[in-house]
């Protein structure tokens, strides 16, 4: 009779939670077809099918519903006894699986994702973005990284740096040819930079007027989903861009990028590390919140 690992239950909850098998076996750092393989001797094993699966869809069968209702709250204990455990150990070690978007990934990753590494080589982090904000819980993160407004009542949060703000920008070229807006209805005259949301909708330019919030629908030659994309594309002088501010402070430092309409942007909220309160966290976890709480303090003074 074949023994099962806990690898293979965290499979099955894992796909039911994700519904999807590629999905699921990147959050196990697995391929998916080792995946498949996984739950086939699984099935096989126990004799009963816990999948539906289609070329567009996978969904529990039956059996599988009440399989993953029985095990689910067994395997959340087995995982605390583990975290209990790796709580005493000496040197902090572990994957550490964090959920952010973009432009927070790349503001987070040098003062706090690669800090962290630096001094505890042990640790392994994982870090996934995306524009759609997910249940951290329900997907399998140990942390969160949003705009402090978006992040969930129930959870502990850490600012992590001071207020953020937007930056229009444009080349010293684009300006000697066009001129600068301003104001920020002046920018229905320019050729913009258009930003397609996660949802499919068009970013309207947010902007704040006599305190008032103003939203300018642009239009312009070209439509990215990146920001990356987006600077390539203003730093070859196709139009005005608008940007986090990080993204683009050192372009705006060297001269290759000028700074339009700075009064018009009003500070956003900082971002916030977040995470649900857990009894006795791992090592690795119990660093790692640390590390942020020291980034926290750097970022008052």
């Amino acid at each position: 009779m074949r023994m099962y690992n806990l690898t293979d239950f965290d499979a099955v909850l894992a796909i039911s939670r994700r519904g999807s098998f590629r999905a699921a076996a990147l959050d196990l750092g697995m391929s998916t077809s080792a995946l498949s393989n996984t739950i086939a001797k699984i099935e096989g094993q126990l004799g009963v099918r816990l999948f539906n699966r289609t070329t567009r869809s996978v969904a529990l069968t039956e059996a599988g519903r009440r399989f993953v209702e029985q095990v689910t709250p067994a395997l959340k204990d087995i995982h605390e006894a583990l975290d209990t455990v790796r709580a005493q150990q000496d040197v902090p070690s572990g994957t550490l699986r964090i959920n952010t978007f973009a432009t927070a990934g790349r503001e987070i990753l040098a003062p706090l994702v690669l800090e962290c590494l630096r001094r505890f080589p042990q640790i392994r982090i994982d870090l996934v973005t995306e524009g759609n904000l997910v249940d951290i819980v329900a997907e399998g993160f140990d942390f969160g990284v949003r705009s402090e407004n978006l992040v969930p009542s129930d959870m502990i949060a850490i600012p992590i740096g001071p207020a953020r703000r937007y930056a229009v920008v444009a080349t010293p070229h684009y300006l000697a040819r066009h001129g600068s807006p301003k104001v920020p209805v002046d920018l229905l005259g320019h050729a913009c930079i258009r930003t397609r949301l996660p949802n499919g909708a068009m970013f309207r330019w947010p902007f704040e007027v006599e305190g008032q919030p103003v939203q300018v629908d642009v239009d312009g030659p070209i439509t990215l989903d990146e920001a990356s994309l987006a600077r390539q594309a203003v730093l070859a002088s196709c139009g005005i861009g608008f940007f986090m501010e990080s993204d683009v402070r050192e372009d705006i430092a060297a001269g290759r990028l000028v700074r339009l309409l700075p009064e018009w942007t009003a500070p956003l909220a900082p971002l916030c590390l977040y995470y649900p309160s857990r009894r006795n966290p791992p090592a690795a976890f119990k660093v790692f919140v640390d590390l942020a709480r020291e980034l926290a303090r750097s970022a008052r003074q």
